[in-house]
């Protein structure tokens, strides 16, 4: 050992053996002491936990309330007789189905069945074309850069702004010089340019999450960019396709203010048909017939809502979240 050794280097047996004796105890003392516990949660949180539970099952029911009470009253409105439309009863009373009998009847001018019809075939093509159209303007808005894009994506979004009933004039004015008025196409188009924003917006928030990845595999493997498009982005977007689908049949079937305009009574849809039901005189109104021809419209769409609702959320949410 050198001169200039320091303290700390030295053996037990070189320092001597009472300050081995101290080390060595200071070192046990000092593995053995127990670890500290961490504090168990306290009862306040857990209340204040309860709380936030109880406030979102509240305002759940109040918003099912708020969203549903119509529908039912309506339902309920639409079951009791003629003479006590008015009653202001809660639940069903005076039960009958003369209501729906009259609003299926013909023979004071309303063809109800023939307007279910109308709108079905005006909402499945309204939503065939806006999907077909929407689907490609998404892929283009979210998989390809080119110039001039954001401009795209501003314009679809200021079409979506504008006011319905500042369009009910030019369209007329336009669809009557082209002789349209009363005919298919002019319900048809303006719903097109009505769901084209909503399924553009929907589609490229979804395409845009997609790996990139996937669409490049394809393309190394010699697909070409649309039998990538058709075969592996296509695949992969069915839940928003899906989803889109709906929304835009739903918007489609509850449109009346152009339909009121641009519609006779051959190519009428649902809504304009119920506000044209008439009564026994020009001084009735045929309320309870109203309300039953409404609950014929409403409940296959609520069904339908209903069956489908996991699918309209996964594709609404989808592209929401990055992965």
């Amino acid at each position: 050992m050198g001169r200039h050794s320091k303290p700390e280097d030295l053996d037990d047996h070189e320092v001597g053996p009472e300050a081995a004796v101290e080390r060595s105890t200071s070192t046990s003392v000092a593995v053995a002491e127990p670890p500290v516990a961490a504090p168990a949660p306290s009862k306040p949180r857990r209340r204040t936990d309860r709380g936030k539970a109880a406030r979102t099952y509240l305002g759940v029911a109040i918003i099912l309330i708020w969203g549903l009470a119509p529908f039912y009253w309506m339902v309920v409105t639409a079951f009791r007789r003629s003479d006590h439309t008015f009653d202001t009863t809660p639940w069903p009373t005076y039960l009958t189905l003369d209501n729906f009998r009259a609003a299926l009847a013909t023979d004071k001018g309303n063809d109800f069945l023939g307007a279910i019809v109308n709108s079905l075939v005006i909402g499945a093509v309204t939503t065939a074309v806006g999907l077909l159209l929407g689907v490609f303007t998404a892929y283009a808005l979210a998989r390809i850069e080119f110039r001039g894009k954001y401009i795209v994506t501003g314009v679809i979004l200021g079409a979506s702004m504008f006011p319905t009933v500042a369009l009910m004039t030019p369209l007329y004015q336009l669809f009557g010089d082209f002789g349209w008025i009363g005919q298919y196409q002019a319900l048809i188009i303006p719903n097109i340019s009505f769901v084209l924003p909503l399924t553009i917006y929907t589609l490229t928030s979804f395409l845009a999450d997609l790996p990139w990845e996937l669409e490049e595999a394809a393309r190394i493997d010699g697909a070409s960019r649309f039998q990538a498009f058709r075969l592996v982005i296509l695949p992969l977007a069915a839940p928003a396709l899906f989803t889109t689908a709906i929304l835009a049949f739903i918007a489609t079937w509850n449109e009346f203010m152009l339909a009121s305009l641009l519609s006779t009574e051959k190519t009428e849809p649902v809504t304009v048909a119920i506000a044209r039901f008439a009564g026994a005189n020009a001084w009735e109104q045929p309320y309870a017939a109203i309300m039953a021809a409404g609950t014929i419209v409403t409940i296959p769409l609520v069904i339908m809502v209903l069956v489908f609702q996991r699918r309209i959320v996964s594709g609404l949410t989808a592209g929401g979240v990055k992965s």
